[in-house]
């Protein structure tokens, strides 16, 4: 408790400084979310018991205008299920989230983001109206498309009705591979193997009503401690994604192609094999390849049901055994206000892409938007 009251002070501190300077508004939104989950089968669902659980996320927010008219917007988010409050800045963020500090101006939006702005485009066109078969609360072990939140990056975003379509355009460039919820002043954290910084590129384009089409490119450059270490293959990504509503339908759809990060050990080293424990090769994996497919239906202005599927294939450096992993979900959602109530049953086929490790979860939520 004292740790709460302590980061609640300081985000109204800091709040009140901005406030007295440029007549900043503060606004507090989030949602509390109670669980009941039942977890069988496979290594996930051993010896596991019925589970009940209550998240909560809560969003500080600050914005102003300045004199010219161009506008700001502070952002950070409060999340006791994130780190350790007893360890602030160990193993985690110790409750503070995401952090965010944009400026938008008639050239568009300049921004700073720690641990927040994703551009990955490869889960934004789910029609799932509870989450994701793999984003349930089992570690499935996808490989999923990477997001520039990963790292703390600086962000610039083209201003709205520049192109035709509805089209935005969105750059990010991360200076080191960190995360940490730095203050002011930090100094940067020491380079490493696997990389110095990071880019992603994110392009929306809606050419016709109901219609979104979402593209992602992802790259991280500087591997191999200069030279040490021979890159073989550089960690990219990227992902197309589309979403269709029409009526009371909603369908989504996405493919994304992984290609990890493989050095060798030693810097004239060109050849690897199958090890399976290298960290360095990504479990010994060449490249992942997902595809995703869901649908919605809005029964009523109440009712809503969804099914997701999402296959991912695995290629090994090396050709073996590759057990492609599969997970599939049917939920419905009811809202009543700022009151949802989900039930959600999913499957997964070779978590973490191991053969035969099958779940089945079902999960009961209630969730209050405040």
């Amino acid at each position: 408790m004292k740790n709460i009251m302590k980061i609640v002070f300081a985000l109204l501190a800091s709040v009140s400084l901005i406030s007295s300077v440029s007549a900043g508004e503060l606004t507090v939104t989030g949602t509390a979310k109670a669980t009941y989950n039942i977890v069988s089968g496979g290594s996930q669902g051993a010896n596991k018991a019925k589970a009940i659980g209550i998240a909560n996320e809560i969003d500080f927010g600050a914005k102003g205008e300045l004199d010219n008219g161009w506008s700001w917007n502070y952002q950070v988010q409060f999340d006791p299920g994130e780190g350790n409050s007893s360890t602030v800045g160990t193993n985690g963020n110790g409750n503070i989230d995401d952090t965010s500090l944009t400026l938008t101006t008639n050239f568009g939006t300049l921004g700073i983001f720690v641990s927040e702005g994703g551009l990955d485009v490869d889960n934004s066109a789910s029609a799932s109206v509870y989450g994701r078969p793999t984003d349930l609360g089992i570690l499935t072990g996808i490989a999923d498309g990477p997001g520039i939140d990963g790292f703390n990056n600086i962000q610039y975003h083209l201003p709205a009705g520049v192109l035709p379509f509805g089209t935005t355009f969105k750059a990010a460039y991360a200076t080191g591979q960190q995360s940490a919820m730095n203050s002011a002043n930090a100094d940067g954290t020491t380079t490493n193997e696997f990389g110095d910084t990071a880019e992603q590129y994110q392009l929306t384009v809606s050419p016709i009503d109901g219609l979104k089409v979402m593209a992602d490119y992802y790259r991280e450059s500087g591997a191999g401690k200069g030279g040490v270490e021979n890159v073989v293959q550089e960690f990219e990504a990227g992902s197309l994604a589309a979403s269709y509503t029409a009526g009371p339908a909603k369908f989504g759809i996405s493919r994304t192609l992984r290609a990890p990060l493989i050095l060798s050990t030693a810097a004239t080293e060109t050849k690897i094999s199958n090890t399976g424990t290298d960290e360095k090769n990504e479990d010994s994996a060449r490249l992942y390849t997902s595809n995703k497919y869901s649908v919605a239906f809005n029964v009523n202005e109440n009712l809503s049901l969804s099914y997701e599927v999402e296959k991912s294939e695995r290629e090994l450096i090396v050709n073996a055994a590759e057990n492609d992993l599969k997970a599939q979900a049917i939920q419905a959602a009811y809202t009543m206000g700022g009151m949802t109530l989900a039930v959600s049953h999913s499957q997964i086929d070779n978590r973490g892409y191991t053969l035969n490790d099958d779940t089945e979860q079902t999960l009961f939520a209630v969730t209050m938007a405040f």
